[in-house]
């Protein structure tokens, strides 16, 4: 089992930038990917973006395409993810996420550990 730990988050305006950590530990991570899902209040949690540790393939949401970048620090064994140009609907409650990867984006079923969640609030 991985253990995922999140740091980052907070208040924004719209407009503005945040970033969120995520320090991995637990295991090897050559044939996983890494990433983030979202929860709004009253939704079902959704996918954000992730990037396999390895090859660096990266994915993304459609509605937070060029404004949030993915990225890794493998000596870290951390996962960032910078999210520009906020928008009130960005709000939400942001979890790391990990799995074992199939080339191709990752679904809430590949997961199998789950940090335990940053709130990030956006205002208009």
């Amino acid at each position: 089992q991985v253990q995922l730990v999140e740091s980052g988050g907070g208040l924004a305006q719209a407009g503005d930038s945040l970033r969120l950590s995520c320090a991995a530990s637990g295991r090897t991570f050559s044939s996983y990917v890494m990433g983030w899902f979202r929860q709004a209040p009253g939704k079902e949690r959704e996918f954000v973006a992730a990037i396999h540790w390895t090859g660096g393939a990266t994915y993304y949401a459609e509605s937070v395409k060029g404004r949030f970048t993915i990225s890794r620090d493998n000596a870290k064994i951390t996962v960032y993810l910078q999210m520009n140009s906020l928008k009130p609907e960005d709000t939400a409650v942001y979890y790391c996420a990990a799995g074992r990867y199939y080339f191709r984006r990752p679904t809430r079923r590949d997961i199998d550990s789950w940090g335990q969640g940053t709130q990030v609030t956006v205002s208009s």
